[in-house]
């Protein structure tokens, strides 16, 4: 029996994800369905697990088919919208409530479906996203922060459920004008802000902020010292920051890294290759991402 995955490409990202994918068996707007069983694939915003063809006669039973797999549901509907908003009308409400950051991601399953015509459903009980079709939405700030970058930081660091804890040390690499460097001096931690670049001024003044004004490529790890986190969202291409990784990784003075990868023009898969490639490592597209992937690194 042929067992079957599906992959929703981030908004925009289609073509990323079926160059990561390779040969698919069906492509339902942006929902790639491959005859192979799932894999990691970083354009994906959701990725399928087992999902299955359902022949349905009614609306009514849909949401009962729907009803009898399991409790929670989320429609991808990007075609037959009001009928696949019938449906879901039937099933019990799932929120979408923006989320206060450092509440944990929801724990209870949530499947996903969608109707590739009006009477066939494709189902999936078990996604790799706890949200619906992977966004993620919070609770923002509009005071503290100087830009919205932050906002990726607090996805990643939802979704990966860790978090720097009080009194560590985070090194911010490229961090004018500060919002990430802010988003860190919130959970308590001590942050090496580094960047040739000024800080908005009211990160500069946060007491828990050290910044160094200079390049983040000619910063020399063991000067540094050890530090419990590396964060990055600097730009420049992937092959530099990939260097960069790589000689942190040498030195062997922080266990845990959390960078965005930017492309400028063209993706350049080869090099998102080479970092999934790093032992304990992951790439994800976040809802907060542009044509960025965010590179995890855990120990």
């Amino acid at each position: 029996m042929t067992t079957y995955s599906a992959y929703l490409a981030a908004d925009g990202y289609i073509d990323a994800l079926a160059v990561e994918l390779g040969a698919v068996e069906r492509v339902h707007s942006r929902l790639l369905i491959a005859a192979s069983p799932p894999r990691p694939a970083a354009w994906a915003a959701n990725v399928w697990q087992d999902p299955r063809e359902i022949r349905v006669a009614s609306i009514t039973d849909a949401a009962a088919k729907l009803r009898a797999i399991q409790r929670n549901w989320a429609a991808y509907a990007p075609v037959w919208h009001r009928r696949a908003a019938l449906i879901q009308q039937q099933l019990p409400r799932v929120s979408a409530r923006p989320l206060v950051f450092g509440t944990p991601a929801p724990a209870a399953p949530l499947g996903s479906w969608t109707l590739l015509d009006a009477g066939t459903m494709l189902a999936a009980a078990h996604c790799t996203s706890p949200f619906p079709n992977g966004e993620v939405h919070f609770v923002a700030d509009r005071l503290g922060p100087p830009s919205r970058a932050y906002l990726k930081l607090w996805e990643a660091l939802t979704v990966i459920g860790k978090r720097p804890q009080p009194g560590e040390v985070c090194l911010d690499l490229g961090s004018a004008p500060g919002g990430w460097s802010w988003a860190l001096a919130q959970m308590g931690t001590r942050v090496i802000s580094v960047d040739k670049a000024a800080l908005a001024p009211e990160i500069a003044r946060l007491p828990n902020i050290e910044h160094r004004r200079e390049s983040a490529f000619a910063l020399d790890p063991n000067a540094v010292g050890p530090v419990d986190w590396l964060f990055s969202d600097l730009v420049c291409y992937p092959a530099r920051l990939l260097g960069l990784v790589e000689r942190w990784l040498a030195a062997g003075t922080c266990p845990r890294f959390l960078c965005t990868i930017k492309f400028q023009g063209a993706t350049d898969h080869a090099a998102a290759r080479r970092f999934a490639a790093i032992p304990g490592a992951e790439l994800r597209h976040l809802h907060h991402n542009k044509h960025e992937l965010t590179w995890i690194k855990l120990g």
